[in-house]
């Protein structure tokens, strides 16, 4: 079988599983790269109030590490951006998301983030947004939500109504550059420690509490399956070259049997018919 092996169309055919079997073995080694993320924080971390701009910056991308993190934040709202978001549920029933622009006063380039105020069953109870007032919020820290499709509403007092706490969109329509992620305010406190917010008992506003999400397994089993069977694939690539030549050699074989067994028996024909031949003379 090695003198088969040996053949040029099988060492051309050998170089051609190689380079496959290294294309897989890449795939592979980049699928078992992508099998192992990033893990959640722990809720030892995610529950330690830290200043906003200490671990988030603003017109870049949440990582998971920053994500449902507390953060304590000093600045104003702005003022006339108080939206709603609508179908958001409060103990089952459903209502809207208090929604207004946050200048923090440490934020480079005066960037500005939205801030979840409050959960309303409806747009009416909605709180006065305190703009240009100095406040103190600690809250939440969460990803943003993408664009929701429709026709973005209106309330009966003119403020606007949108489907998803998007803020690459609101930020677009309150002008201003701001951070990818958005705040759910737990506090909101003036300059004398007063609240300001849906916490306080004068509020019409409930306080929407939002819990870290649970902890995950920081494998992605998807890819790992990909990864083994990119392994897979190498080894077939060898064996399907393997497999070749042992049927090309077998089919030598074959061949070289027949070869021999033709020859045998027209060897036994010449010798009968000489005999019969001598026989006659």
């Amino acid at each position: 079988m090695l003198k088969t092996a040996l053949q040029p169309k099988w060492i051309g055919t050998l170089a051609l599983a190689l380079v496959l079997a290294t294309v897989f073995v890449v795939l592979s080694a980049w699928q078992f790269s992508e099998s192992s993320s990033e893990p959640p924080p722990t809720q030892e971390i995610t529950e330690t109030p830290v200043p906003l701009t200490e671990v988030h910056e603003p017109q870049r991308p949440m990582t998971v590490a920053e994500a449902d993190r507390i953060v304590d934040a000093s600045g104003e709202f702005l003022e006339a951006t108080q939206v709603l978001v609508e179908e958001r549920l409060q103990n089952g029933n459903s209502g809207y998301w208090v929604v207004a622009a946050f200048r923090p006063d440490d934020a480079p380039d005066d960037n500005i983030i939205p801030v979840v105020r409050g959960w309303v069953a409806d747009p009416a109870e909605a709180d006065e947004l305190p703009a240009g007032e100095p406040v103190e919020i600690q809250g939440r820290l969460l990803p943003p939500e993408a664009p929701g499709p429709g026709q973005r509403g209106m309330s009966a007092d003119g403020t606007q109504i949108f489907p998803t706490l998007s803020p690459a969109e609101l930020i677009n329509v309150w002008d201003e550059p701001g951070y990818s992620g958005f705040l759910v305010a737990f506090e909101t406190l003036d300059a004398s420690g007063t609240e300001l917010g849906a916490a306080s008992s004068s509020s019409g506003m409930e306080p929407v509490q939002v819990d870290p999400q649970p902890e995950t397994s920081d494998i992605n089993w998807l890819n790992l399956f990909y990864g083994v069977e990119w392994t897979l694939f190498a080894g077939f690539a060898f064996f399907f070259w393997w497999r070749l030549v042992k049927d090309a050699h077998e089919k030598q074989l074959e061949e070289e049997r027949l070869d021999r067994e033709w020859q045998e028996q027209w060897r036994a024909e010449q010798l009968a018919l000489r005999q019969q031949t001598q026989a006659k003379d």
